[in-house]
């Protein structure tokens, strides 16, 4: 789905994109100064080119693995943008009115896998990650429920419920003598595993799915927050689009946590953004 952001001070038609493995996500300033942010899948970098070429950009700028082969169809000159640079200077201009520039934050950024970045007024480094992400959403939704699309996959997560796939403490400890709260998840898909378990419908294993990523980003995420010392955590990235189930798991854990969880409407652009402001940016000299 398009957006469009309010016109900015400079008019000169700017392109940022970020070429991930599933999804190339665009930035588009034109000579007005709006900026349009847009999705392709990333098998589509001759449409992903043509919208850049489209819009007259004098400044390009790439970032994520991809980049190169972007380039080559863009047939302009470009700029190559460190991918965790692009994500905080992108991060920090969605969050400009909401966030002082000199405070930290840890940055997270929900893709195929996940990158987890610890952003600060001089710099930004990644300091963990995970494999789990977007990738293993669509993976695990094509093996158990025959369905590769995210957009289902994510609709029918809205639908279910987990608790009658993931073992919960209070299964194990049905008289409540646990130190733990009953209902937190003792085993992903434990339920499932117990002899003669009762077949479970799509959207509980949707759900459950969600879960199993929701849980383990979270977990780590508040985790390296602490580690770190910092309070506000930035979620992005295109797990999260159209995803409240996984943004409400990997969210709640933050503030239980003590942390304080963001969600910028457009934060699967955040790379996209940063490209273009960075590349924009460096090529000025030369102007």
């Amino acid at each position: 789905m398009d957006s469009h952001r309010p016109p900015q001070r400079s008019a000169r038609p700017a392109a940022g994109a970020d070429v991930g493995a599933t999804l190339v996500k665009l930035a588009l300033r034109d000579a007005s100064g709006a900026t349009e942010t847009l999705a392709v899948p990333a098998a589509a970098l001759d449409a992903a080119a043509e919208r850049i070429r489209e819009i007259g950009s004098e400044d390009v700028g790439l970032t994520g693995g991809g980049a190169p082969k972007l380039a080559e169809r863009v047939a302009l000159p470009s700029i190559t943008v460190g991918e965790f640079e692009a994500w905080a200077a992108g991060a920090r201009a969605l969050l400009e009115d909401d966030m002082p520039p000199a405070e930290r934050f840890l940055l997270v950024s929900m893709g195929t896998g996940t990158s987890i970045m610890l952003v600060e007024p001089d710099g930004v480094s990644r300091v963990g990650g995970t494999a789990l992400g977007g990738g293993t959403v669509v993976g695990l939704g094509a093996a158990m429920l025959g369905e590769h699309d995210f957009e289902t996959i994510a609709a029918l997560a809205r639908e279910g419920d987990r608790r009658r796939v993931d073992l919960l403490v209070s299964d194990i400890y049905p008289d409540g003598d646990s130190p733990l709260p009953g209902d937190v998840n003792a085993a992903s898909f434990g339920k499932l595993a117990q002899p003669g378990a009762a077949p479970v419908a799509r959207a509980d294993l949707a759900n459950a799915i969600m879960g199993l990523v929701g849980e383990n980003v979270g977990l780590l995420t508040a985790g390296l927050a602490a580690r770190h010392g910092t309070e506000r955590v930035v979620f992005g990235g295109s797990t999260l689009r159209g995803n409240p189930t996984l943004a409400e798991i990997v969210g709640g854990l933050c503030r239980v946590l003590g942390h304080l969880p963001l969600f910028p409407p457009e934060g699967q652009y955040a790379g996209a953004l940063g490209a273009l402001t960075l590349g924009s940016a460096r090529s000025a000299p030369t102007r």
